[in-house]
């Protein structure tokens, strides 16, 4: 069988192209080449502005989210201080400290608003380009004003802190203050005030943020990027200055507080650590003196602490005299001499007078002495009680420099040792800063004070000058010419100061005019029991009560009896005698005894008057209730003679000698006491002496040598 053969294919030409030469194949990879280049180049453009695009958006919103987020700041600030604090006040009883809680919060408000309103001034959009120049130059111009208000508000926060939780320690105030939360602001989901009063220390940490992020997002060939850097670069400084016055502030608060401690609480503070510390300090201290180890100088600090010194010397020197002006203003309206009636009524110039010392102490002093203690006592106190933050700071630097020149030297500082020198420098930087601004405001204030006292008085001089002129043409000296009514008034001034001066001496000798007052039965058993043991002679009494201030001294009642041992003390001091007690012994100032007259015993008899036994009978005994009082004119046939020699102990008596003759002027004192009787002897002294060494005698009688009564 015959196998069939494959058919075989009809043969065919292939036509192949020419191969091309080489110039065309060149021409043809470089329109390829710059094809392919320029759709990269386009769609590296596209990329390009789409990623400006997206940057700008970006850039648009962080915009859109500081100018949005500074709206509802300021938004929930206004509500915490106007409708949720005036909620709170309504409480009752009254919430303590609420006030000191919002301290500052109005200037942060108020910056807050301004820079608002300076974008809004613009009326630019955020997408404006201008906007961002805008924006930072806002910010700029007012970080100066925004550093003021956030330091202050930024320092006092901790006492926020502290009254919040005063509150959250009792559980009913507190829901209540929570259901004011939650009513005044319903919007929001705020359960305590510290839900809005943190919200001012969390803005100032973002500024930086939100700044920064502008800046990211934002073209360095921008227009406003180099004014933008400058914005971010100072919201950076400014909360680094604030940190910086927080901790100055916190350190000063820890030192300047004034610590009243008892002797226990000072006992229980000592331990091992403090005892070591104190005695290093003093060692250095002890080697400043001597010269053992060099101090360290500071010439601005030392001229910043004398001022300080004599402000502080200034201002209480000023308090003081205020305050004793005050005290002499009140006694002289306490003298109304004006209620008085001097029965001149008919008289015109004592009417007038009259009326112008009404009005000078019920309308013109008394306005004036308000407008003293509002204007000039008042501040100075205030100001009184600024110095003892300055003055606590500047003796704790004092110790805190003896601890850091003790380890200035060292290469190494531990932790604590670094402390102590960190605390030293903030409490020198924080002095160096802050004491030149205290005093100039201190000596500020002090010229105004000084111009306001002056002011005073010039206001009080033209309301007594007017209220003298409506009653100048009753007053009797009207019309004297200025020099002639200098003349009369400084000689009406002398009379009346030599009037005076009698009138007080008169009162005074009737005040000191001898009282012999009846002893009680146990100052007659002292008397009794002093006598015996020291003799009559040595007896005194006590004029005013004694106080001992000194070692050994007694404390003596009003009339005390005591008998004198020793008329100085064991210093040779005759101010100070040493007495008997009765039973006591001790020292008293001489001064407040006197010589114990004894009315119910009779005198020593006298080696110049032997009276006849007739005569005894007529004896005056002071102390004899039933004794008629003499009246030598009523008995012209008898004289009044002294019996016994007596000495003048004060101004107010006056001293005879036995047998002469005296005139009775008053048979008792100004008291009404008849023991002491007014006499008037030879050479018309006057004075008095003890009724008992008087005696009644016949005309011609008495001892050799005596005179008639004159």
């Amino acid at each position: 069988m015959e196998v069939p053969r494959r058919p075989q294919p009809s043969s065919f030409t292939l036509a192949l192209p020419k191969p091309a030469s080489f110039s065309e194949e060149s021409s043809i990879s470089e329109e390829r080449l710059a094809q392919e280049a320029e759709e990269a180049k386009k769609k590296s453009e596209e990329d390009e502005a789409a990623a400006k695009e997206r940057e700008a958006q970006r850039q648009l919103l962080s915009i859109e989210e500081l100018v949005q987020s500074e709206r509802n700041y300021l938004r929930l600030l206004q509500v915490s201080t106007v409708t949720i604090r005036s909620n709170l006040q309504k409480l009752q009883p009254p919430l303590a400290n609420l006030d000191s809680m919002f301290l500052y919060i109005e200037e942060v408000i108020d910056v807050s608003g301004r820079l608002l309103s300076l974008l809004d001034q613009k009326q630019v959009r955020p997408g404006d380009p201008l906007f961002l120049e805008t924006l930072c130059d806002s910010f700029l111009s007012l970080s100066s004003e925004i550093e003021a208000a956030y330091k202050e508000y930024l320092a006092n926060y901790n006492h926020i802190t502290v009254v919040e939780n005063s509150y959250k320690q009792k559980e009913g105030l507190w829901n209540e203050i929570v259901s004011v939360i939650k009513a005044s602001a319903p919007e929001v989901n705020a359960t305590s005030l510290s839900f809005f009063l943190v919200m001012p220390v969390q803005r100032i940490a973002r500024y930086p943020l939100l700044l920064q992020t502008i800046q990211k997002h934002t073209d360095r060939a921008h227009p406003a990027y180099a004014l933008l850097e400058q914005t971010a670069h100072t919201s950076i400084a400014l909360n680094c200055r604030i940190n910086e016055y927080k901790r100055f502030r916190e350190v000063a608060d820890k030192y300047k507080k004034t610590e009243t401690l008892t002797i226990k609480d000072k006992i229980n503070r000592l331990n091992s650590h403090s005892i070591a510390k104190k005695t290093a300090r003093l060692s250095q201290q002890i080697k400043h003196e001597t010269g053992i180890a060099p101090k360290l100088v500071d010439e601005e600090f030392d001229a910043l602490e004398g001022f300080f010194y004599v402000l502080e010397h200034g201002i209480l020197e000023l308090l003081e005299n205020v305050e004793t002006y005050l005290h002499h203003l009140q006694g002289f309206l306490a003298c109304k001499t004006e209620e008085f009636d001097f029965d001149m009524d008919g008289e015109k110039a004592p009417i007038s007078y009259k009326e112008i010392t009404t009005a000078l102490r019920q309308w013109i002093l008394p306005t004036f002495e308000k407008r003293m203690r509002t204007l000039m006592h008042k501040p100075l106190c205030a100001l009184r009680d600024l110095l003892v933050g300055p003055r606590n700071l500047i003796r704790k630097r004092l110790d805190k420099l003896l601890d850091y020149e003790m380890i200035e030297a060292k290469s190494n500082l531990s932790y604590e040792e670094q402390a102590v020198a960190n605390t030293y420098r903030t409490i020198n930087t924080l002095l160096l800063n802050e004491l030149p601004r205290f005093n100039g405001l201190a000596l500020q204030m002090i010229w105004s004070m000084l111009g306001t006292f002056s002011c005073l008085h010039k206001d009080l001089a033209s309301d007594m000058e007017q209220l003298f002129q409506s009653f100048a043409q009753q007053l009797p000296h009207s019309s004297f010419s200025p020099g002639a009514f200098w003349e009369w008034a400084e000689s009406a001034v002398l009379e009346g100061a030599r009037k005076l001066d009698t009138l007080c001496r008169s009162v005074e000798d009737t005040l000191n005019a001898p009282v012999v007052q009846p002893l009680s039965p146990s100052s007659q058993r002292r008397l009794k029991q002093l006598t015996d043991k020291h003799g009559s002679g040595k007896i005194y009494q006590v004029i005013g009560t004694v106080v001992g201030s000194r070692d050994l001294d007694l404390n003596l009642a009003k009339g005390e009896l005591v008998a004198i041992i020793s008329e100085a003390d064991s210093r040779g001091d005759k101010r100070r005698w040493l007495i008997d007690a009765g039973g006591r012994r001790g020292y008293a100032p001489s001064s407040k005894l006197i010589r114990y007259h004894q009315p119910a015993e009779d005198p020593p008899p006298s080696p110049h008057l032997t009276l006849p036994e007739d005569m005894t009978g007529i004896r005056r005994h002071s102390y004899t209730p039933e004794n008629r009082p003499l009246t030598v004119m009523s008995q012209p046939c008898f004289q009044v003679l002294a019996a016994y020699d007596f000495i003048a102990r004060g101004n107010h008596e006056v001293s005879m000698r036995a047998g002469e003759p005296v005139r009775v002027l008053e048979h008792h004192d100004k008291r009404g006491n008849p023991e002491w009787s007014l006499v008037e002897v030879k050479g018309g002294q006057r004075g008095y002496v003890p009724s008992n060494y008087l005696a009644i005698m016949p005309m011609g009688m008495g001892p050799p040598g005596c005179h008639q009564p004159y």
